[in-house]
């Protein structure tokens, strides 16, 4: 069945029955898609920004317990190189999905054997995905504040 309809050019529009649009939905149902369409896109960055933030406090978190030096000190383990650490690092980041590269890992000794001061830091972007729209978040986590001398 096919209705005459009055539009805005003053002419007789003919629309069929079955359009995706009736002619009964109104601007304030369109309005209420529409917000619900923007607080899913809200939902979506927030739990990826969200996760990516738990993700970097676990390395920080990790990377305060490497530079505890805690196996080494109580002879649980031996005393790792600075490649062994970057090494170690780079297979605690990869545990949660962050592909590190040898060059964006730090690893600083000050002092000598059990009793040094070690510093980690890394440096790297996650992407955030949302349909038709990108970015990156940029992260460097530390071990602790970097000791001096």
């Amino acid at each position: 069945m096919i209705r005459l309809h009055r539009g805005f050019f003053d002419g007789a529009i003919i629309r069929p029955k079955f359009s995706w649009l009736p002619i009964s939905m109104s601007i304030r149902h369109l309005q209420i898609i529409a917000l619900i369409a923007v607080l899913l896109l809200l939902c979506s960055a927030g739990w990826q920004i969200g996760k990516w933030e738990l993700v970097n406090i676990e390395l920080r978190d990790d990377m305060h317990d490497m530079a505890s030096q805690l196996g080494a000190r109580i002879g649980l383990t031996k005393i790792y190189s600075d490649e062994d650490f970057r090494d170690e690092l780079m297979r605690k980041a990869k545990k949660y999905d962050i592909q590190l590269q040898p060059e964006q890992v730090t690893v600083q000794r000050y002092g000598e054997g059990v009793e040094a001061k070690m510093y980690f830091a890394a440096d790297y972007t996650v992407p955030i995905r949302l349909p038709g729209f990108f970015f990156q978040l940029h992260f460097n986590p530390e071990s602790s504040q970097r000791p001096t001398g």
